[in-house]
């Protein structure tokens, strides 16, 4: 419906300004018989007075008289009487060609009006008889274009311009539903060229851009798509359809951060759950492909290192752990050249990981499933102290491990991190703290921390 109704008004305004043009003043009338014009569309074919003598100037002038008043005979007799004394005259070539156009001859009349043009190309009333011809004898794209070369050859054509337009019209249309047609039949080669020859016609309307956008996504082209999509946003910036095919085609190019550009526009015109939801993840996405390859890795990893688990509680918890955090910054004497800097310092500062007893916090070693226990109780203090409901069912855990009693130094941690949901038993109800933590688990595990934390 909203495409139907651009249509309307891309023709809407054709209309418009044939209209305002057909108002315009008109140019002199040419000379007539006695009586109203039979052909008053006809462009009378004048010329410089210095072509030919008064007495020839006289002759046309009589010859177009004469087929004024409907006897095109005796005009190309005259006419032809002219250019025997004259041969050069191209004017009387014109008459020629209009006498012929008179009596609906129609290849003739081309024939007249082109060897006037030989004697001078910018020869409006030859041009404009021209395509009167080829108007009449079907061909509306070579008659546009003969009209619009005699408006540009004599801007005083003001009612050849309204035809000018009116076709322009009737182009837009047939070209539309043409590349519609095509596009429904699947043929969108035909469709491309449809809405090109469309465009070329009216390049202001948005909509022809965004149709235009959509075919070429189908059939795999996104570079032109993208470009046709922007400039349909671009000259309408309420186009949702638009805003939505460039965020799909960033998102299809993984071009994260343009995407988010574009789910946030249209999200501005348009605002819902769904484009919210996009916007998050685009901008996700944007972030983890700026990380360093360590960080990158993690989700395939089959051990993870200090560093990387610390990046991981860093980036999802970011602003937990940065309501968290110490004054006063720990003191680590191995991290200066890490890649995961940043987030080893947000960590320590919120007592989530620890330095070893000499003050360094060997970011290359692996992490153990006691590990990774130890840093998901931490964070689950965190949370509590913030959600105290959230945290009565991992106040007091009881849970059995085959393999970690509740003796054992790690067994607080592994018990809250189980209760909590966060982690799980391995086969035979068994813990396993020495077991190395490979990046899917880890990633889970982060995850669901926070998720708790967004409670």
């Amino acid at each position: 419906m909203r495409a139907r109704k651009a249509t309307a008004l891309v023709l809407a305004a054709v209309v418009v300004a044939a209209a305002a043009a057909a108002c315009a003043k008109k140019p002199v009338a040419a000379p007539a018989a006695p009586g109203a014009p039979k052909f008053a569309d006809f462009v009378y074919p004048s010329g410089p007075e210095s072509l030919v003598s008064p007495a020839v100037w006289e002759q046309q002038r009589t010859a177009w008289a004469v087929l004024q008043s409907g006897d095109t005979k005796a005009a190309e007799r005259q006419f032809a009487t002219i250019l025997t004394a004259a041969p050069a005259f191209y004017p009387a070539e014109a008459g020629l060609g209009y006498s012929a156009l008179g009596r609906r001859d129609f290849q003739a009349a081309v024939a007249h009006f082109d060897k006037a043009l030989e004697a001078n190309a910018t020869y409006a009333p030859a041009l404009a008889g021209k395509g009167e011809a080829l108007l009449a004898a079907g061909r509306t794209d070579a008659a546009l274009t003969a009209f619009e070369a005699a408006v540009s050859a004599d801007p005083t054509l003001s009612q050849l311009r309204s035809r000018v337009d009116v076709l322009k019209f009737r182009a837009v249309q047939q070209n539309i539903e043409s590349a519609r047609k095509a596009a429904d039949a699947g043929k969108l080669d035909d469709a491309r060229r449809g809405y090109l020859a469309a465009i070329a016609a009216s390049p202001e309307s948005a909509f022809l851009y965004r149709e235009l956008a959509t075919i070429e996504h189908k059939s795999g082209d996104d570079a032109s798509a993208l470009t046709h999509a922007d400039q349909a946003a671009q000259l309408d910036p309420a186009d949702t359809r638009a805003l939505g095919l460039v965020a799909e085609i960033h998102e299809a190019n993984k071009d994260w951060a343009k995407a988010a550009d574009a789910y946030t526009a249209l999200n501005t015109v348009e605002p819902s759950d769904a484009t919210a939801a996009k916007i998050d993840a685009m901008r996700e996405k944007a972030a983890f492909d700026s990380m360093p390859a360590e960080y990158r890795t993690i989700d395939t990893a089959e051990s993870i290192t200090r560093a990387q688990l610390a990046a991981l509680l860093g980036v999802k918890l970011e602003a937990l752990l940065r309501r968290a955090r110490a004054s006063n910054p720990v003191v680590l004497t191995d991290v200066r050249a890490s890649w995961a800097l940043p987030w080893i310092m947000a960590v320590t500062r919120a007592g989530v990981m620890d330095a070893f007893p000499n003050h360094t916090f060997q970011p290359g070693n692996g992490v153990r499933r006691g590990d990774l226990a130890q840093a998901v109780s931490r964070v689950l203090t965190l949370i509590a102290a913030e959600k105290p409901r959230l945290a009565a069912r991992w106040r007091d855990p009881r849970p059995h491990f085959s393999d970690v009693s509740p003796s054992n130094l790690s067994y607080p941690a592994v018990a809250r991190s189980v209760s909590a949901g966060v982690m799980a038993p391995l086969d035979g109800e068994s813990f396993q703290v020495t077991r190395p933590v490979t990046g899917p688990e880890a990633l889970d595990a982060i995850a669901k921390l926070e998720a708790l934390a967004k409670r």
